[in-house]
This record gives structure tokens, sequence and C-alpha cells, in this order.
């Protein structure tokens, strides 16, 4: 199989050749040019995401050869199109994908605007190929798609389900796998369940619509028995389904019982919903009540502690502002406003738990990078302290630098120096357009473990870090490696005047998860091997590419299994 990169020029009789075309993400726009249809072998042309417009013309594929077994794909799904040419017929064995488009608008143009995992789910679904007329099943009565019984009537129930963390990310090749995993484990039979539609979310995870038919029953209408609407209400709603590995952790999001069901449930089912009214009722009140009250507290609170509480404030706000550090410059609020063009949403490169990082340029054409702690934030108020105290005793060259801070008008800014490449995570994601070769990539684990080794053993008193990860390593326009965020670190044990101290810092556990070290997590026990078990996770995302934790799966333990089986 011949695949033409057109982004770089090929000869006449290599194009000639080709099967495959991918001209995806070009920006490409007018109309589809018609010279295409002169590649007599093409099996899968993308023009996917461009901006062509217009009317989807009938002639791509006249002069194409094809066998029995080939076919032809043609992708111009989010593009602008508006229509499809009046003399457009599909031969058997040519498929065009069309979602995206204006012209999907138009139910008429439905059949060209599904995905692929909507067509392969329907294949899966469909053994039924006999036209059913509508009006012989009324609503809300449906015919069973999958039933070996012809135009099968039936009432199914409706299924809402999500799973969590799948082990893939395309689902296609699992559609039959998931249906004889879900229907054995109901007990049904693989054509009693059909899935409707599926949806990718963030995560990511896969949604899915599900509807269950009940087995033949007679030849016009076929109901569930009450029983059996009830078992299988209560195997969803008790988690009674177990995870398959390949599917990983599954969710429940509804489970929606047709009127004609509930019309006749069964003694058992009217009182599970009778006592779960009741109970919502008796929780409504209690909440509302308890409401009231925590309402009239807090009214007389604030109104006694309102003037205290200002003067309080007031004056932390003056002591701080009045406490000068060495080394580390102090901006009024107007300045950081005029370097980010009033905090605009175009300055800003970043955001986290803190807060967001905005891109600033200073008075002087120094550029930095200033990041602002959400407002109203205690636990931003702390870090935001300790990260001035101790960023401004640290220096190296592994070190992000802190320039200076601003503690005004109720926001608290740090300044830092700006780092034009963004971080580590950014590139190893593919987020970031510039590769990380082998070489650099050592390069940023060498300059990781130096600035990491500095804040062990040179600085006085020793540091934890405490949140080593991927996105707290910065890279500079030479990409030199730089640790960052400072917030959650804590000093390492003070010697006592014997000259001993611990080994470790007794505290909440905080860190990110996917990079905590396992006895810090069980012990609460922080010590400097703590930072070593993160930066070594650090390692195994420059080494694979993969973040800490993906479909499920914990990159260290997935290292460590496969490390025993090739030992073994």
């Amino acid at each position: 199989m011949l695949i033409i990169d057109c982004n770089n020029s090929s000869s006449h009789q290599q194009l000639l050749f080709a099967c495959c075309s991918d001209l995806s993400h070009n920006d490409l726009s007018g109309t589809i040019p018609m010279n295409l249809s002169g590649l007599p072998y093409l099996q899968r042309l993308s023009l996917a995401n461009n901006l062509y417009n217009g009317s989807v013309p009938s002639i791509i594929w006249p002069n194409t050869t094809m066998t029995g077994k080939e076919a032809l794909t043609i992708d111009l799904q989010n593009n602008r199109f508006l229509d499809v040419s009046s003399r457009l017929i599909l031969p058997s064995n040519v498929t065009m994908r069309l979602k995206g488009n204006p012209m999907c608008a138009n139910v008429t143009l439905t059949k060209f605007c599904r995905t692929e995992d909507e067509d392969a789910v329907n294949i899966v679904n469909s053994t039924n190929s006999i036209f059913c007329p509508p009006q012989a099943c009324p609503a809300p009565y449906e015919f069973a798609p999958a039933s070996p019984v012809p135009c099968l009537c039936a009432l199914p129930l409706h299924v809402g389900y999500r799973l969590k963390s799948p082990g893939f990310q395309d689902f296609r090749p699992y559609i039959h796998q998931f249906v004889v995993h879900l229907t054995s484990v109901l007990q049904l039979e693989l054509y009693q369940l059909y899935i409707n539609s599926t949806a990718w979310e963030e995560g990511p995870r896969l949604r899915m619509y599900l509807k269950i038919f009940p087995v033949y029953d007679n030849i016009y209408l076929s109901l569930f028995s009450k029983s059996e609407v009830l078992r299988i209400q209560t195997m969803f709603t008790s988690w009674e389904i177990p995870d398959a590995d390949i599917f990983g952790p599954s969710e429940l999001l509804n489970f929606t019982i047709p009127e004609p069901y509930n019309d006749g449930l069964s003694p058992i089912l009217h009182d599970m919903v009778s006592c779960k009214a009741a109970i919502r009722g008796i929780v409504s009140a209690a909440i509302a009540a308890a409401a009231i009250l925590c309402a009239c507290m807090l009214w007389l609170i604030l109104r006694f502690r309102k003037r205290k509480h200002h003067a309080v404030s007031k004056g932390h706000n003056l002591s701080r502002i009045s406490v000068k550090i060495d080394g580390v410059k102090k901006f009024s609020y107007k300045q950081m406003a005029l370097a980010t063009n009033n905090f605009d949403s175009s300055s800003q490169v970043g955001q986290g738990g803190y807060g967001k990082v905005f891109k600033g340029i200073l008075a002087d054409g120094n550029i930095v990078a200033i990041k602002r702690a959400q407002v109203g934030s205690m636990q931003g108020e702390k870090e935001f302290l300790t990260e001035i105290e101790l960023l401004s005793r640290l220096h190296h060259r592994n070190l992000v630098s802190l320039i200076g801070y601003c503690d005004e008008e109720g926001e608290q800014m740090l300044v830092y120096e700006f780092m034009s490449n963004g971080t580590l995570r950014d590139h190893l994601s593919g987020k970031s357009k510039e590769a990380l070769s082998f070489a650099m990539r050592l390069r940023i684990a060498l300059g990781s473990a130096k600035g990491i080794l500095y804040l062990h053993t040179e600085a006085n008193p020793p540091i934890f870090h405490r949140d080593i990860k991927a996105t707290n390593i910065l890279l500079d326009s030479g990409f030199t490696a730089k640790v960052a965020d400072f917030g959650l670190s804590r000093l390492a044990p003070i010697p006592d005047l014997e000259g001993t101290a611990p080994a470790y810092v007794s505290t909440v556990v905080k860190g990110t998860p996917g990079y905590l070290d396992p006895d810090y997590f069980l012990t609460h026990k922080l010590t400097d091997k703590s930072d070593v078990y993160s930066l070594g996770v650090v390692f195994l995302e420059l080494l694979t590419g993969m973040p800490p934790i993906v479909h499920g799966k914990n990159i260290v333990r997935e290292v460590i299994s496969h490390t025993f089986v090739v030992i073994g």
C-alpha cells in the first residue's frame, strides 16, 4: 500500500498508484478539484477539517479501479459544505462522511453525516434487513433491530451508560466483545442489546445510549415481565456489573422505564418507588430546615464580625506589604495590569489549581510570567507566601527565578522569568509543535535532577518540593529544564543541638495522582525519596511519552509488570 504525503512533492507516477491520500487539517478552501478522480487506485481520501464549501460534487470516483473486496472512503467531515449534488449516487462500495458540515442540518442528508463508530454500531446491531413499515409498530413500541424475528415490535428499556476509562481509543473493533460481555452479565440474548449511539467525552470516556429489548413473546407485541424489569434495573443500580479489563470501570447515567411498564408495576416495584419518593421528601425537608438555620446563624456571625474582620484583614495586608525581601521586587497592581493588557485572555498561557498564568511585558521591556491567584483562595494565600519565602533565597540554573510579587487590592501575584518553550508536558503530549529528540530528553532529565539535588543538599535548610511533575518542569528558549511551582514545598527537618534531625516531615499528603510516592501516601512521612520517586515518574514520561495515568493504567505498574515479564 502506498501512502502519499501531500505536503511534499511526489512524482506523477507515484501519485497515480496512490491508494490513500490525506489532505486533512490544511486550511484548504474553495471547491474539491475534479482531477482527484484521476487516481484509479484510490481507496481512502481525507479532506476533513478544511474550509471547502459549496456543493459536494458527484464525480470524485468515476475512474477508480476496484475489485470486489476493495472500497473507497471519502472523508469530508468538518468543512463548510451546504449541499450535495442532485446527481450524487453512491456505489455500494463507496462511503462518504460529511459529519460536521452545515448541510447535516438537512434531515434528508443525515445518511451522509454518521461517524465511523455509528456505522460500525449499526452493522453490529442490524441483522434484520427487511423493511418494516413504521405504522406497524405504535409508539412507544419500537422494532427490535437485531431480533431474529423480522419486524419484532417490542418495548425496550432505555439505559445511559458510560465507560470511565476504556483501554482503547477506537470502539469499533470492540463493539461485539462489549455486547457479549454486557449481555452475559445481564443474562440476556445478544440480540436483546442495541447500542443506539456512542460519543467520546473528555477523559477519555465513552458515553453510550443503550436499548434493552425483551425476548420474542408473540407475533405482535413483546414486553418484559415485571420481575424481569426489576431484575435488570437492580443489576444496574446496585453496581452488580463487574468491570472488564479492556472496558475498565463503568457508571450508570440513567435508567428509564417506559410508561406502559410503570402502569403495571408489581407491588414490589411500587413499594420501591414509593419508598424512594418518601425518602426524597424527608431528605428535602431536612435539608431545607438545615439551610434556613445555617443562613440565620451565618447572618448573625457576619453581622457581628464584619467590622473586626475588615480591620484585621486590612492590617494583615499592610504588614505583608511592609515586608521587604532582598532580591525580589514588589510590583503594583497597575503595573501588572499594564503588563498583561489588563489580564486579557490573549495573554493567558496556562492555568492550574493556584490560578492563571499570564505572559506580561514590563515597562523596561522584560518579558515575564505572571501567576495570578484565584481571588479569595486561602490555600492560594498560603502557597503565595511559601513560594516568595523559598524562591527569594534559591538561586540555581535549573530552578525558575522569582523576579517579584504583587500584593495589592486583594490580589496575589508572583512574577517569574518567562519560559518561552512552556512545560515539559506540552512537548510530550504533542501540544507543542516542536518534538523532543532523545538527546534533548536526556538533557532535560539531567537538568531536572540537578535542580532537585540542589533543593535536597545545597539549600539551607533543605527543601522537599512535594509536587514534581511534567507540568512543573519548564523549558527556556534553549530547552534548559527549570523546576517550578514551590507552593506545596516543605522545609526539611532542622537538626537539634546534637546535630541530628528526623529523616522525614509528618504532613498531610498533597501532590498529584500518578506522581505520588506510595510510601508517602500511606505513612504521611515526606522525605527526599518522595521527590526522587516523582522525578522517576517524569523520567518514565520522557522515555515513553505517556502520562502517568492513561486509560486507567498506571505507567509505573505497567513498566514494573513488563520488566518482570522480560526478566522472567
